[in-house]
C-alpha cells in the first residue's frame, strides 16, 4: 500500500474521486483537457478502497509488487535564459514489476501489460517564466517532469477518469503507459515533503514554472480551495537559490493532484 504521513484537515481515507471534473475551461477542482472525448484503458475494475459514496480511500489501495532498480540519468542545466533537461525518464527510486504479473494482487484491477522503457526527452523552458494572457489546456501525456527525472501526467487516466483513484500504481505512485514511458499523475511519496514548512521545489511544468509539494507558507497542508485554477499561486519562494516571488504550482492529495492547467506558454517535451 503507499506510504504517506497524513496530513491534518485532509483524509487520505476518504478523497473524493475526481470522475467527471474535467472541463473545457480553467475551473478550480477540474482538469482543463485538451482531449474531450475518452475511449477505453485504465484499470479493469475497482476494489474496496473506492465507496459507493463518491470517495476511496487512499491508504487501501494495493500497489504493484517489486523494487527494481534503474539506471537513472536526469540533467539540468541553464543556459542564458532558459533551463534544459534532459532524462531518460528512468526514475531515481526503486519501481514496480511491470507488466503487473498474474500473480500480483494489484492484477485483478489493473492488468498493464506495459513494460518500462528508457527513453530520450529533452524540453527547454525559460528560467524566469511568465503567465500568459489565457491558461491553456493540459494534455494527454507529459505535463512536466519531476526531481527523480519521470514525467509527470495529468489527473486523467486513458478513459477520461481519476486516475489516482481507478489505476494501480507502484509504491512511488509510478507506472508506464503504451510506449514504455514510467509516469506520474500525482506527487510521487518517494520524495522527500516533510510537513511544518513550506514544500521544496519537487519539478517543472513544461511552462517553466515551478511544481512544488503539499505544504504552502505556513507549512499546512493545501487544498484546492487555496489554489487557482490551474492549481497554483504567486508568492516569494526559493528559486535558483533566491527568494523570488513568483508564480507556481503545488501538489495536494486532492483531485487534480498537482496541475489543473497552464498558467504560462507551455513547451514540447521531446524525444531526442
Amino acid at each position: 500500500m503507499p506510504t504517506t504521513t497524513p496530513r491534518p484537515g485532509i483524509d487520505l481515507a476518504r478523497l473524493l474521486i475526481g470522475d467527471g471534473h474535467v472541463s473545457t475551461s480553467p475551473r478550480a477542482g477540474y482538469v482543463f483537457s485538451c482531449q474531450t472525448r475518452f475511449g477505453g484503458g485504465g484499470a479493469q475494475a475497482s476494489g474496496s478502497w473506492v465507496h459507493s459514496d463518491g470517495t476511496y480511500d487512499f491508504t487501501a489501495k494495493p500497489t504493484v509488487d517489486g523494487a527494481v532498480t534503474w539506471p537513472s540519468s536526469f540533467m539540468i542545466q541553464a543556459q542564458g535564459a532558459r533551463r534544459v533537461f534532459t532524462s531518460n525518464d528512468l526514475p531515481n527510486h526503486p519501481t514496480g514489476q511491470f507488466p503487473i504479473a498474474p500473480s500480483d494482487d494489484a492484477y485483478q484491477f489493473d492488468r498493464n501489460p506495459n513494460s518500462i522503457r528508457s527513453q530520450n526527452l529533452s524540453l527547454d523552458v525559460p528560467t524566469n517564466p511568465v503567465a500568459a494572457s489565457q491558461p491553456s489546456c493540459l494534455p494527454m501525456g507529459a505535463i512536466g517532469i519531476m526531481i527523480t527525472g519521470s514525467v509527470l501526467f495529468n489527473a486523467l487516466d486513458a478513459g477520461g477518469r481519476d486516475a489516482v483513484a481507478h489505476e494501480i500504481q507502484d509504491g512511488c505512485q509510478g507506472h508506464p503507459e503504451m510506449q514504455g514511458e514510467y509516469h506520474y499523475h500525482s506527487l510521487t511519496t518517494c520524495v522527500n515533503d516533510p510537513s511544518g514548512k513550506h514544500s521544496t521545489l519537487l519539478g517543472y511544468a513544461l511552462d517553466g514554472f515551478g511544481i512544488y509539494g503539499r505544504y504552502g507558507e505556513d507549512g499546512k497542508a493545501l487544498t484546492d480551495a487555496d489554489l487557482d485554477d490551474c492549481h497554483g499561486h504567486t508568492h516569494a519562494v526559493e528559486w535558483d537559490g533566491k527568494a523570488v516571488s513568483i508564480y507556481h504550482y503545488h501538489a495536494a492529495s486532492e483531485y487534480p493532484y498537482t496541475l489543473g492547467c497552464f498558467k504560462g506558454t507551455p513547451a514540447t517535451i521531446r524525444s531526442r
